[in-house]
């Protein structure tokens, strides 16, 4: 049975207070009100990670994950945060190749399959995000990107290395927009990647990877999106900033 799993993105939002009581609110709620087999996955800025697996201890139904990882183990990389880093606070998740990393910072399929193995040798599960732009998906190139995002950046992997990942498709066209893909549209990226994954490591393991969405989730369309038979949850991003909604979609599982 696939990993039922809702994760939050604060992104670079929250000093650190903010980010104490945000996520001393949702670890409440979660307590309180999530009665399934799902886990809710807070991943916050470098400065909080700390403090907020602190703060995890004793809820298993809710973990720590940073928002990406250096690809070196270590050396002069100044304002860099190395996965020995991330896992010795006690995070066990880390984002990897965000739209935002790809767009703004460069971050192409082969710097992302360093990253990939860096963080895996470091005990850590990647969370890794691909996905289409508008102009790729209006194009008819959709298909081709994804399946490049994948066979270039994590295909590379044996498979017990592979089945320590969790897999996002974050549509770029609707990732802050307020637009969402359509359940049906979603499920059928989804379907894809599965089929992918199958064909490359077979059907066994395909039907084990958790694959999220990412793009404008928010408690009205969760269940919609999350009743789809091949979406295993959520990458929230501005809903994951207040607690009401995002425990409310973590809740669509319940």
């Amino acid at each position: 049975m696939r990993k039922k799993i809702v994760a939050g993105n604060w992104k670079m939002n929250m000093d650190y207070n903010e980010g104490l009581s945000l996520f001393s609110e949702v670890v409440n709620m979660v307590k309180d009100e999530v009665t399934g087999d799902q886990t809710a996955v807070v991943c916050s800025p470098f400065i909080h990670l700390h403090s907020l697996v602190a703060l995890a201890k004793g809820y298993p139904k809710v973990a720590i994950g940073a928002q990406n990882a250096h690809q070196a183990e270590s050396g002069a990389y100044t304002g860099e945060t190395s996965a020995k880093m991330i896992n010795s606070v006690g995070a066990t998740y880390v984002i990897l190749g965000h739209s935002e990393r790809r767009q703004y910072f460069g971050e192409d399929n082969a710097l992302l399959a360093k990253k990939t193995d860096t963080v895996l040798a470091n005990g850590l599960k990647p969370i890794f995000c691909i996905g289409e732009t508008l102009d790729e998906r209006n194009g008819g190139t959709h298909f081709d990107v994804i399946k490049s995002q994948l066979s270039e950046g994590v295909f590379h992997l044996d498979e017990a290395h592979f089945s320590q990942l969790v897999i996002a498709y974050e549509p770029v066209w609707a990732i802050g927009t307020g637009v969402t893909a359509s359940s049906d549209q979603a499920q059928e990226i989804h379907a894809f990647i599965r089929a992918e994954i199958a064909a490359k490591y077979g059907q066994g393991v395909a039907d084990a990877t958790t694959i999220l969405y990412g793009g404008s989730c928010n408690p009205k369309n969760a269940a919609e999106l999350f009743a789809q038979a091949d979406i295993d949850g959520g990458l929230i991003g501005g809903a994951s900033l207040k607690s009401r909604d995002f425990v409310d979609i973590v809740k669509t599982f319940n």
